[in-house]
């Protein structure tokens, strides 16, 4: 057990800390995660102090040489982690005091491991959050890239899993795109209350010093300062908040994958799968299991868990800090790792994926797809919406009873359905004219999916 008058908060205390204390309270066993963060702080806090006068410059300057060796000791595995000093702060500090003397014992002048934690944390998630940016970038790109591969490949687009109508494949893939770039347009507002300085909230209440946060957060890269001392050592909703748009990603990722796992059944085999990205079964030798798309809709879920833990931990807090607040950093650090490897997974599987159109056009033919052009074209002939939604209806009972498409009817058939129906109604039942017709922004049609792929290598050029 250590002696708490040698702890750097050890002053008032005689007893020594439990070890069960120690070893239940301790973090730097995850936060350490944290030491490139800190040690920036740490220097931009030096820089500050020695500029308003409250420690002497060559003390800032031994503190920054020192930090600069603590950082390197750290990054070569030299320096041990001591869970007796309980987080990566101590630790740092600790062993900067021990190479630089009492000049280290100056660093933490006006200000307190509340605010320096709540930087160190704010730093992390935003350098985590660029990762994010650049992950959905990539999936965005590769996308992008199979997108104008299959601007002329048809596949049923379905409401209530159910055929409905025909869409482009580019189209389907770009649906995936969009919502991506909605992620990262969320993760980039998200950045901002992230990049809010704490440092100079101190403890809870600021400090005496004559400190100057704006120059702090200016050599952090920070925008913004916190407006109010207690709300910014207290709060973690910057944190809640980057694991939302995790979480909202991974559905997204989660969506995708569901639907790569169930087009790759041979069922439906609209997709061939990479070797690369597959698995095989211990007993069944013709098996190629999707278990990379499997394992993104599975770990959804951890993302989802430490939504739901971060926002528990916080959700009960009196003001200000509380030692529950520890447990803020692992939730995001799982998070954080989940969505840049599912970002990574489904970014190398899409770009592998082989599409089949052949087995996509069969099942057009099977799904009744053209049903809503027909009753459109009677819609045309002077036929109200209400009964040529009927007549088609019928002609799709006819042609299911018969084992055909719709375009597998006679004109007999067609006209015994409705008389209005003529020889050129074969041209509207055609699927690449079912797409084709679908001009309006935002569409299926050639010409709105162009407009589409356009509009994405602008943002994705905005992003290199």
């Amino acid at each position: 057990m250590s002696k708490n008058v040698d702890k750097l908060w050890g002053g008032r205390f005689r007893e020594t800390t439990h070890k069960l204390m120690e070893e239940f309270s301790e973090s730097v066993s995850y936060d350490s995660a944290l030491y490139e963060q800190d040690i920036r702080g740490s220097m931009a806090h030096a820089r500050m102090l020695a500029a308003r006068g409250v420690i002497p410059q060559e003390d800032a300057e031994a503190i920054c040489t020192g930090l600069e060796q603590v950082k390197r000791e750290i990054e070569t595995g030299e320096l041990v982690w001591k869970t007796e000093l309980e987080d990566v702060h101590m630790n740092i500090e600790s062993r900067l005091t021990e190479i630089i003397g009492e000049a280290g014992k100056r660093l933490h002048t006006g200000r307190s491991r509340n605010d320096q934690v709540a930087l160190d944390f704010r730093l992390y998630v935003a350098d985590r959050l660029e990762g994010w940016k650049k992950g959905i970038a990539a999936l965005v790109s590769v996308l992008v890239t199979q997108a104008e591969a299959h601007q002329e490949t048809i596949l049923p687009g379905c409401t209530h899993y159910q055929p409905a109508q025909p869409v482009a494949l580019a189209h389907h893939l770009l649906a995936y795109a969009t919502m991506l770039m909605r992620d990262e347009e969320r993760i980039t507002d998200c950045l901002k209350r992230v990049r809010v300085s704490p440092l100079g909230a101190a403890a809870l209440a600021g400090t005496t010093y004559p400190i100057d946060p704006e120059r702090s957060a200016s050599e952090l890269g920070l925008p913004e300062t916190f407006a109010n001392s207690m709300d910014a050592v207290s709060d973690r909703d910057f944190a809640v908040e980057a694991v939302f748009c995790a979480s909202l990603t991974m559905a997204h990722l989660s969506r995708m994958a569901e639907e790569i796992i169930i087009w790759a059944n041979p069922n439906f085999g609209f997709v061939k799968l990479p070797d690369a990205f597959s698995t095989g079964s211990s007993i069944m030798p013709q098996k190629k299991n999707p278990d990379s798309a499997e394992l993104v809709r599975g770990k959804t879920g951890r993302v989802y868990g430490s939504l739901m833990t971060l926002l528990t931990v916080v959700k009960g807090l009196p003001m200000t800090y509380n030692r529950d607040l520890q447990e803020d950093k692992e939730p995001f650090f799982d998070a954080d790792r989940t969505v840049v490897g599912a970002l990574g997974i489904m970014a190398g599987l899409v770009s592998e994926l082989t599409f089949q159109a052949e087995a996509m056009t069969r099942a057009l033919d099977k799904g009744f797809v053209n049903a809503t052009e027909l009753a459109d074209y009677l819609v045309t002939k002077g036929v109200p919406f209400r009964e040529a939604h009927h007549a088609s209806g019928r002609a799709v009972a006819l042609a299911e009873s018969k084992g055909c498409g719709l375009e597998g009817l006679s004109l007999e058939e067609l006209k015994a359905i409705a008389p209005e129906l003529e020889q050129d109604v074969y041209d509207v039942l055609d699927y690449a004219n079912c797409v084709a017709r679908r001009k309006a922004p935002g569409g299926t049609g050639p010409e709105s999916v162009a407009r589409q792929l356009e509009a994405v290598h602008g943002w994705l050029k905005e992003r290199v």
